[in-house]
């Protein structure tokens, strides 16, 4: 391993680029601000950015009405959040970005990232299915590049994956779970591997949801109900719905093309009709439930 860069790694990561400005981007940008990094949102699309703004500057507004954080709090992390579409504007000592789920473009958009960065930059995506080997693996600083996961809402949600690449270093590792503990998260550090470790697991969550509803066993509003009396805090499809169909679905096919296509994981055919009818969930109004 390079001694500079494992240097240069351990110390403080003090600014800190998040790529995509949808909900995940925005939720993580408050996040990365309150923890008192100086934060850049990126995207391409400024309108997006517009949304983000007004959508971080009214969930600090519900924290200082619940007394949570106090006006000069919510002025000192504003005063730490920048806003761009200018990828040239994007340095950083760690990149998080938090994009469309398709392996080009995060590729492509880490590659343009690292003509405008150092060496010493550490490049983390948010992705919950797509293999961190295969981002890795095509990219040059391979040492770099680690996967950094987290759940919706971001602004709640403790855990973090931090998923290892086989060439991600572990200064690389060291210090995201450095900047997790610093953002008040838990990372939970694992092997690259489908699923990675919580959307494994969770496959049967909504995939056993979703069969007994095509055999009409239950309806949609009795097993929420069942699984939130259990102590989840939300049913599969309520769940769902706030994830966005598209993006749960699209995990559920990585997992099971990745795993062989065992016949236990196989996507339901349930959520493929909601998302070719374009009933994405919260974002668009209507999914297994109406919004």
């Amino acid at each position: 391993m390079n001694v500079l860069f494992y240097i240069a790694c351990m110390n403080s990561i003090k600014t800190i680029c998040v790529c995509g400005a949808g909900t995940m981007g925005s939720g993580i940008a408050q996040v990365t601000a309150q923890a008192g990094f100086k934060t850049i949102q990126f995207d391409v699309n400024e309108n997006m950015l517009d949304k983000s703004k007004i959508a971080i500057e009214k969930s600090l507004s519900f924290l200082v009405n619940k007394e949570k954080i106090t006006e000069e709090n919510k002025q000192a992390i504003l005063q730490n959040l920048s806003f761009t579409s200018d990828i040239k504007e994007c340095k950083a000592d760690l990149i998080i970005e938090a994009i469309i789920e398709k392996p080009e473009a995060k590729i492509n958009l880490f590659n343009q990232l690292s003509i405008v960065n150092n060496t010493f930059t550490i490049y983390a995506t948010n992705t919950s299915s797509i293999s961190i080997n295969e981002i890795a693996n095509a990219c040059s600083f391979k040492e770099n590049v680690v996967g950094m996961h987290f759940f919706n809402p971001a602004t709640i949600m403790k855990l973090v994956e931090v998923v290892k690449a086989n060439t991600t270093s572990h200064a690389t590792v060291s210090s995201i779970v450095a900047v997790c503990k610093q953002m008040n998260k838990v990372p939970v550090v694992c092997k690259d591997a489908p699923g990675f470790i919580v959307n494994r697991v969770a496959r049967h969550y909504y995939l056993e949801a979703m069969k007994i509803v095509e055999q009409n066993m239950a309806t949609i509003e009795n097993i929420d109900c069942l699984l939130e009396s259990t102590g989840f805090k939300m049913g599969p499809f309520k769940l769902m719905d706030l994830i966005g169909m598209d993006i749960n679905y699209s995990v559920s096919n990585i997992v099971w093309e990745a795993l062989n296509k065992p016949e236990r994981l196989k996507p339901s055919t349930l959520q493929q009709q909601k998302v070719l009818a374009g009933e994405l969930g919260r974002k668009t109004g209507k999914g297994f439930y109406k919004y």
